[in-house]
């Protein structure tokens, strides 16, 4: 006998509202197309930018703050079309002092590179500057707060030899908190290392011109930052050895508005010139090509 029971009625799929869509749009829909930072905040104004719009304006945000940028993006602005040869840094012994502040240096410097995609704070480049080559040195501060170690010391030397094997001028971009505290005095040799390659160039008559970015304080300041023989600097860059807070609490005093700003600098006659970042290639080649063009002993 044939079993008259009707059918059940089959059991609807759950899988919430998208569920009731044709497979095709749902994967459209659920797809995750918008990056996580797709949005960055104006520290100046708390307005918040369109990512692309901020990489169109070189990271310089509608009320002029010049936001900090890695080597990378540094270099490819910088020389001609966006293109250069990229130069080695030379490879230094790793945690020497075997230092440890709660995580193993090692640990910590893994991490940076991880996230950097290179060894240490520096990068080097060489191209051409609005028609001039030049050896291109940028320092990071996105990288342990661009600190000044062994791995910096030794690639400002490797940029000051390269472009006297080249025959060209040094172009270095500075951005520091200090030196690597990891490294203790071996850090602190780099100011005196650095300071000799600067000579080298000078011995050949090969200009080298200094680009201040923010921050660039301590051991920096007191080395090879402040050799230059042309010292540009970015708009509202904090240039310093000390901070503004440790000054204001060592002398007990007011500091007066804008100090250790790049403006205030340039009025005092620590700065030669500050430049908007859009403006830096072409000012840099014409700087380069005057002094190249007589090649006039540097200072």
């Amino acid at each position: 006998m044939a079993d008259k029971t009707p059918p059940k009625p089959q059991q609807e799929k759950r899988g919430g509202w998208l569920s009731r869509f044709a497979p095709g749009v749902r994967k459209i829909v659920s797809r995750r197309d918008t990056p996580d930072n797709l949005w960055v905040k104006d520290p100046d104004t708390g307005e918040m930018l369109y990512r692309s719009d901020l990489e169109a304006s070189l990271w310089v945000t509608p009320s002029g703050r010049h936001m900090r940028i890695d080597a990378p993006t540094r270099l490819r602005f910088t020389f001609d079309d966006g293109q250069f040869e990229s130069i080695d840094t030379p490879d230094v012994p790793e945690d020497p002092l075997k230092f440890s502040d709660g995580k193993p240096y090692k640990e910590r410097l893994a991490a940076a590179r991880k996230v950097a995609g290179r060894k240490d704070t520096m990068a080097i480049g060489f191209g051409e500057l609005d028609g001039t080559p030049a050896v291109v040195i940028v320092q990071d501060f996105s990288f342990m707060g661009g600190s000044l170690g062994m791995a910096a010391g030794e690639a400002f030397i490797a940029a000051a030899r390269a472009a006297i094997a080249r025959g060209v001028p040094l172009v270095c971009y500075t951005a520091a908190g200090g030196a690597r505290m990891q490294e203790g005095a071996l850090s602190l040799m780099q100011m005196a290392r650095t300071t000799l390659a600067i000579q080298e160039l000078k011995a050949v008559q090969l200009p080298f011109v200094v680009v201040l970015t923010d921050p660039t304080t301590g051991g920096v300041t007191a080395s090879y930052a402040m050799l230059g023989d042309v010292h540009l600097a970015e708009p509202g860059a904090l240039i310093g050895f000390a901070g503004p807070r440790v000054i204001e609490a060592t002398i007990r005093e007011k500091l007066p508005p804008g100090f250790q700003r790049a403006e205030y600098l340039q009025e005092k006659g620590m700065v030669d010139k500050v430049v908007a970042r859009e403006d830096l290639p072409k000012v840099l080649g014409q700087i380069l090509s005057m002094l190249m063009g007589g090649r006039r002993r540097a200072a």
